[in-house]
């Protein structure tokens, strides 16, 4: 029970994802040698005590024992069943063999543009990598379908992370030196030394690779894993377009179902949610957000999405293709100046399924 218990509040299995358990899945976790050897001494002493006719008879439920220890543990575990990277591998635009049409969390910084596709993150849940000259911690959760890009270092340290499993249908990973758990949507500790700390977040975005490269000619993507066993990436084709009807990653078509997809804005202490449906219909949303005007944005592939800040209240913006047209001057559609040496403002908008948006933004708003 014990093992079985280990595994269940920190894997998808019934009810366990519905419960507050991270703190209970902590503590048997943490202390799970322990209680090992507590049931070890436990078993050793009856066997030795026992008044058994036939002692051999004894060793039959201790090797059940043993193949279910080695399935929930080996199997079962999170880190075993989705391996981090053996090999990363990244290539130009001329030499990528991915194709142009699939999703990318993309990440520009310090002049350097590198892009994740989907249908790999989506399997190893993390990658730990560099851009530029800034170490970063690319996570997504295919169950939340979110995409987050942390700094890696914890309390100064460049660490190393490892999947654990899941709370509330959310990926957790787990630092190498305190062995906190990290939820991968919000970047906060929820369990262990560095419990209601939290990773400093990237801006990152959420394109087609062809809109990537059609903004970043230069960048690097991510290419298939030569270590990996088996091509689990592409049984992520029909969850990247949202064809997929699986229970846990399958879309709802309709809007503001738990497996909807919404796009939701963080800006200060305010989050809101937008209907993905309603931003398909119109390509571009005003809205004002605490004290800020943005517009989210649908570029013509119908799939990648970006958010800019304007910073003129009431102020004349409006999307013609590709184009974002703000007071006269013509903007690409990441907000970069193309007739101007100014460029807007970039916000960071993540698209997720509505169940997990709303459980890790309880008091978020909803545009309607």
């Amino acid at each position: 029970m014990f093992e079985i218990l280990d595994v269940y509040f920190i894997m998808p299995m019934p009810g366990s994802q519905q419960m507050d358990s991270v703190s209970a899945a902590y503590f048997l976790y943490h202390w799970r040698w322990v209680f090992r050897a507590v049931f070890i001494i436990l078993l050793v002493a009856g066997f030795v005590k026992g008044k058994w006719k036939r002692r051999w008879v004894a060793f039959i439920p201790l090797l059940l024992i043993g193949a279910l220890i080695w399935f929930l543990n080996f199997r079962m575990s999170a880190d075993h069943m989705f391996h981090q990277p053996g090999e990363l591998v990244f290539s130009d635009a001329a030499d990528n063999k991915i194709d142009s049409n699939r999703l990318v969390v993309g990440v520009f910084m310090g002049g350097k543009a590198k892009a994740y596709p989907i249908q790999f993150i989506g399997y190893h849940h993390i990658v730990q990598d560099t851009v530029g000259d800034t170490p970063v911690l690319v996570t997504y959760c295919t169950v939340c379908r979110t995409g987050r890009v942390y700094d890696p270092h914890v309390n100064g340290k460049l660490e190393t992370f490892r999947l654990v499993g899941m709370d509330h249908f959310n990926a957790m990973v787990e630092d190498e030196t305190t062995k906190s758990w990290w939820r991968q949507a919000t970047g906060e500790a929820v369990a262990g030394a560095l419990k209601n700390s939290k990773l400093r977040e990237l801006f990152c975005t959420q394109t087609t690779l062809a809109e990537w490269f059609r903004l970043h000619p230069a960048s690097l993507v991510m290419q298939r894993d030569p270590t990996l066993v088996g091509d689990n990436s592409q049984r992520s084709l029909n969850y990247e377009t949202g064809k997929s009807r699986d229970a846990l990653t399958g879309t709802d078509s309709l809007s503001w179902k738990d497996k909807s997809w919404v796009l939701g804005v963080n800006i200060g202490n305010v989050s809101k949610a937008y209907d993905w449906n309603l931003l398909k219909t119109n390509h571009m949303i005003k809205d004002r957000i605490g004290e800020r005007d943005v517009v989210l944005v649908l570029a013509p592939d119908n799939t990648s999405f970006f958010g800019i800040e304007i910073p003129e209240q009431n102020s004349s913006v409006h999307l013609s293709k590709d184009t974002i047209i703000y007071n006269g001057r013509h903007y690409q559609i990441d907000g970069v100046g193309i007739d101007t040496a100014y460029s807007l403002k970039k916000i960071t908008v993540y698209q997720e399924f509505w169940h997990s948006w709303r459980t890790f933004h309880p008091e978020t708003q909803v545009y309607k």
